[in-house]
């Protein structure tokens, strides 16, 4: 006789199931009713910038395997999120996020237009979920690969108008809409280094974009008791914009993030975004950028200063992103957004493996839009860019799926749009500006002997565009029974709440 199973017997089930993972993962699975008791509970919002659900296959199967998995993908609780902005002054949905729009949702709950950051589409500040922790007596924590001024990290810390608004001054065209007047509140027009210096929302604050900052914004911080790595500049040099060089400024290093032990930190380890892992991996040792500590290592840090520091009944609230993901898919760069995802999913262990001895920890994964149509195609397959002529859109045996009108294949390459595979789409061959070739890569399935960039390597990896897709993004979750909120599909601005309700914020 066969077996009948009802939707809402699989629903159940899954839950089940999640929800013995996350006992097995954090050595207790609070129910709702009875989740505070006076606990601590600590949330790490980890966010992977660009990374599409195809990113994390292509990660995957790169480093450990068709079978294998990476850290994220261990977490017990899987579910997707859709990533829209809207128009301007409006609800009108615009489909294809940015990272601003998307860091106001997550921070803030509310849909905004591309480039607002920590404010709704009518150009209202609202407050972050990370304002609100603080408020409440938690720790608070804000972790990049990016320059920290940039809209990932700004979302929870900082509102603008407009995202280029980051400083080290102000300036119109950066700061204010176009045909715009200053707007009544000014913070919205104050450059965003300004804002983070002064305003003393997160406790930890790790990343790149020293050149944003100026000797002001150093004093200001040591007023409020943190403790500044490196120098933000010479004072005798002026507060002109780009006044504060390389020579009048140091970056901090691994070192000097090794020697803290304790309270409020801002560590910014390059003047701009932090070095991309390939570039470390290839530079001579004793090179500056070796000096740059991984994403990893600032996760730890913070991890260590947060969490010793959180007040009995409190604990802290810490995001870390992976910018680069982000920033190597917009540059069609195969090769160096494989090794950003790996350099996020290790942060991601370091999370995981820090809620499984705590026990009191939410840790989320997900992005905030997918970047650049990555895809994974056949091997020995080429891109329809790469074509003498479009795919062929025939089927003989049925003409009503034929394509109107009929397009024959030529089945070609056109060699003035294609110099064959690649280690690196469009960045080496002979001919670089016009390679649209797939990245070829190995695979830790594949023999010893094939090589990244040959035809025998079996990931073959292209991009769409250089820009954003509207793509759903995935959403991996673990620590404690607050992480099944997430196994389900749900919006950006859903994550808000989950946020919230997971620190026992009101909202």
């Amino acid at each position: 006789m066969a077996r009948h199973v009802t939707r809402t017997t699989v629903l159940a089930l899954t839950a089940c199931t999640a929800l013995t993972g996350l006992t097995s993962l954090s050595g207790t699975a609070h129910a709702e009713g009875n989740a505070r008791n006076g606990e601590i509970h600590n949330v790490i919002y980890l966010l992977g910038d660009g990374m599409g659900r195809t990113h994390v296959t292509a990660g995957r199967q790169r480093f450990y395997g068709a079978a294998g998995k990476l850290n994220m993908e261990k977490l017990p609780v899987v579910g997707q999120v859709s990533t829209y902005a809207v128009e301007k002054g409006t609800d009108q949905p615009a489909l294809v996020t940015d990272s601003a729009s998307a860091a106001t949702a997550w921070a803030s709950g509310v849909k905004t237009y591309n480039a607002a950051i920590g404010v709704d589409t009518h150009e209202n500040s609202v407050p972050t979920v990370m304002e609100q922790a603080k408020a409440a007596g938690f720790r608070t924590g804000n972790v990049s690969t990016a320059e920290i001024t940039d809209a990932t990290p700004a979302g929870m810390f900082s509102h603008a108008l407009l995202r280029g608004c980051q400083g080290p001054t102000y300036s119109a065209a950066a700061c204010l809409p176009a045909g715009e007047t200053t707007p009544a509140d000014p913070t919205l027009v104050t450059p965003i280094a300004e804002q983070i210096a002064r305003n003393g929302v997160a406790d930890v604050i790790l990343g790149g974009g020293l050149a944003r900052f100026e000797p002001a914004d150093e004093q200001a911080l040591k007023a409020r008791g943190y403790q500044v790595l490196g120098r933000f500049g010479d004072p005798a040099v002026g507060t002109d914009n780009g006044a504060q060089t390389a020579a009048t400024q140091r970056v901090a290093t691994r070192s000097d993030l090794q020697e803290v032990r304790s309270g409020k930190v801002i560590g910014l380890f390059n003047r701009g975004n932090l070095t991309v892992e390939r570039s470390k991996q290839l530079a001579p040792d004793g090179a500056a950028i070796r000096a740059e500590p991984t994403l990893a290592e600032l996760t730890t840090k913070a991890i260590s200063l947060l969490g010793n520091n959180s007040d009995k009944g409190k604990g802290f609230l810490l995001q870390v992103e992976g910018a680069l993901i982000d920033k190597r898919s917009h540059a069609n760069d195969a090769a160096q957004t494989l090794e950003e995802i790996k350099a996020f999913d290790d942060a991601v262990k370091v999370a995981s493996d820090f809620a499984k001895r705590d026990g009191h920890t939410l840790v989320i994964v997900t992005a905030d839009h997918e970047c650049a149509g990555f895809n994974i195609i056949e091997k020995g397959s080429f891109t329809n860019a790469e074509a003498a002529a479009p795919p062929g859109n025939v089927d003989s045996g049925n003409t009503a799926n034929n394509g109107t009108p009929l397009r024959a294949s030529s089945g070609k390459k056109d060699p003035a749009r294609s110099s064959g595979t690649q280690n690196g789409a469009g960045l080496t061959g002979p001919n670089p500006a016009g390679n649209f070739a797939p990245a070829t890569f190995r695979t830790a399935d594949d023999p010893s002997t094939v090589q990244d960039g040959s035809p025998e390597a079996s990931l073959w990896l292209t991009y769409l565009s250089g820009n954003h897709t509207g793509a759903d993004v995935p959403v991996f979750a673990g620590g404690n029974a607050y992480a099944l909120l997430l196994a389900r599909q749900l919006d950006n601005t859903g994550l808000h709440g989950v946020l919230q309700r997971a620190l026992g914020l009101p909202g």
